[in-house]
């Protein structure tokens, strides 16, 4: 018997990506694979591309009455607002194993309808590294967007907001959009901007980089820190006298924060933006705790309310790697796709069954948490 997945369509607003493009559709049908692939209206890949991949094209939404037989795969988070039972296996990114704001309530839904969840960001490999990561791309889009805040803010009046973002066709064009906009900048008198990257030897720390190198940003304004350089803890008065700070690290357990009021509310700082591409807003141990909105493409910063020094905005879109999708699913789609081969084994592939076991673990603290 086939092993069968379902691509159900993302929902969450502005979301392009796929779990599953094409072209990796077409390998796991060589492998006998069986594929459903919704109508998705927001994707940057067409119906007919999966079509031609061999996929079989369902409506928007199938996925809730489908087969128990498929496996539901998807990006995002499903809609707050749906609460019925998820009976299906379900691999998705579902922010739910580090006290996320309603984390019980996703849980909980997997739990009454006897469903299971591999959640994506905790697929790993025997040596515990990650098999699929956004996070270059996260970086990448991140700092294009900081790098445009920061221009932004030499052009334009403190009461303007940056404007919102689409998805980019390619990267190239992005790139060429965040020149053209320091450009814009630089005209007007503003000095290259120092950008401070915490986590800078991680996925999402060298798209960082990279974006940074590709706009022009010099080497010695590239300030790349690490787990050396934040070794002794925060707050770190450094980040205030950056222009951009990039926030890349993957936050496993409690930490100092990396920047205070204290440190924000002086005259001589410079720092005009901060993106917070870890996106870790309602973490109760957020290292940036200076906000507590998550922004969207469409309004992409909130101000932070300092009392004294130039106007600071923080960028903290959850879903940043969108920016680009077509790259961005490709370039994850690959990395999973050895791992989704396996499926038809999933009892035994160890990628699977840790993912499952960890699972369990959660859903056994919903359990405890419900009868304190």
């Amino acid at each position: 018997m086939s092993t069968i997945l379902h691509l159900r369509a993302e929902t969450k607003p502005l979301e392009a990506r796929a779990a599953l493009t094409p072209t990796t559709v077409k390998k796991l049908i060589a492998k006998g694979f069986k594929i459903y692939v919704e109508e998705a209206p927001q994707s940057i890949f067409k119906s007919q591309e999966y079509k031609e991949a061999g996929a079989t094209i369902v409506p928007t939404g199938s996925w809730i009455s489908a087969p128990r037989d498929r496996i539901i795969i998807g990006l995002k988070e499903m809609p707050e607002e749906d609460k019925f039972p998820l009976v299906h296996e379900h691999i998705q990114f579902a922010h739910c194993y580090k006290d996320q704001a309603g984390w019980k309530d996703v849980l909980t839904r997997f739990i009454n309808g006897k469903g299971t969840l591999y959640d994506l960001e905790f697929l790993e490999n025997d040596d515990g590294r990650r098999v699929a990561a956004f996070g270059f791309y996260a970086g990448f889009a991140g700092t294009a967007l900081g790098l445009a805040d920061w221009a932004f803010k030499q052009t334009h009046p403190d009461n303007e907001e940056l404007p919102g973002v689409t998805p980019y066709p390619n990267e190239n064009v992005l790139i060429n959009d965040v020149k053209v906009k320091l450009e814009k900048a630089y005209k007007v008198g503003a000095k290259i901007p120092t950008v401070l990257i915490i986590g800078a030897k991680g996925r999402c720390g060298s798209g960082a980089i990279e974006l940074a190198q590709k706009v022009g940003i010099p080497e010695e304004n590239i300030i790349k820190w690490d787990m050396a350089e934040t070794a002794r803890g925060g707050p770190f008065k450094e980040i205030a006298q950056a222009d951009v700070f990039i926030n890349c690290i993957y936050l496993s357990k409690p930490i100092a924060p990396f920047i205070n009021y204290n440190l924000l509310n002086n005259k001589k700082r410079r720092l005009r933006t901060v993106v917070d591409v870890s996106a870790d807003t309602t973490n109760p141990y957020n290292p940036i705790p200076i906000y507590n909105i998550a922004t969207v493409f469409n309004k992409p910063t909130v101000t932070v309310p300092t009392k004294i020094g130039p106007k600071l905005s923080v960028i903290s879109i959850d879903h940043l790697p969108s920016l680009l999708p077509r790259e961005a699913s490709e370039s994850f789609a690959q990395d999973l796709l050895p791992s989704l081969e396996e499926l038809p084994k999933r009892n035994v592939s160890p990628v699977w069954v840790k993912a499952e076991k960890l699972f369990e673990k959660h859903c056994a603290r919903v359990y405890r948490s419900s009868k304190l």
